[in-house]
């Protein structure tokens, strides 16, 4: 089976990726949507540009897909760039959202391929507990949510800390996965690609939200 992921350079996307290759299936390239406008109800915005080191790291092709963001350009812009390739189906790490989810679906349809989301309604807690033991170094690249602080910025993921983003989620109500956005990761190794990633960049704290800048 030939395939690309869709690829944020996140934990989910991850996932998926590792999840194709256990399955013995070619993926021939990583294909991210980075986003030139200030918001988008479909991608990740922050450090999608690291990617192309993921994709050196495992020595893919990288797809870079620019669009503003908006409804519906987001969607053609991903379609008309898998359109010319020898693939049978797009893989990626939606957990949750219906609307990404169809909407893959639906492009995946007018394309003639299958689209893969292997997360669905995966357990949050058990999804990253389980990629943390599998050897998988998470980095929290931005935090939006009350209880996630600057601190956070830049860690890598273990399991005590995070048990202690479980205790956070259940005191301040938010998706202990970062499912609705309270928080971003970034990839730097695991056992879906050899070697790991070294990554610069400094952190940006407004006081009650912020993200690491990366070089």
């Amino acid at each position: 089976m030939r395939v690309v992921v869709l690829s944020s350079g996140g934990k989910d996307s991850a996932a998926a990726w590792w999840w194709a290759k256990c399955r013995g299936w070619e993926v021939v390239a990583l294909v991210t949507v980075s986003i030139t406008g200030q918001d988008s109800p479909m991608f990740q915005i922050p450090s999608t540009h690291l990617v192309e080191q993921q994709a050196e790291l495992a020595d893919l092709p990288w797809i870079n897909v620019s669009t503003s963001g908006e409804t519906p350009d987001d969607i053609e812009a991903l379609e008309n760039a898998l359109a010319p390739l020898d693939i049978e189906g797009l893989v990626s790490g939606a957990l949750r959202s219906d609307y990404q989810k169809s909407r893959l679906e639906q492009m995946a349809e007018r394309l003639g391929i299958n689209s893969w989301t292997p997360l669905w309604h995966q357990s949050g807690r058990e999804h990253v507990q389980q990629m943390i033991d599998h050897g998988f170094e998470i980095m929290i690249t931005g935090v939006s949510a009350e209880g996630l602080g600057k601190e956070w910025l830049g860690h890598v993921l273990t399991p005590t800390s995070f048990e202690r983003l479980e205790e956070l989620a259940n005191r301040y109500r938010f998706h202990v996965e970062g499912e609705g956005g309270e928080y971003e990761t970034f990839v730097l190794a695991g056992p879906h690609v050899e070697g790991r990633l070294e990554v610069v960049g400094e952190v940006v704290w407004d006081g009650v939200r912020g993200h690491v800048s990366f070089h």
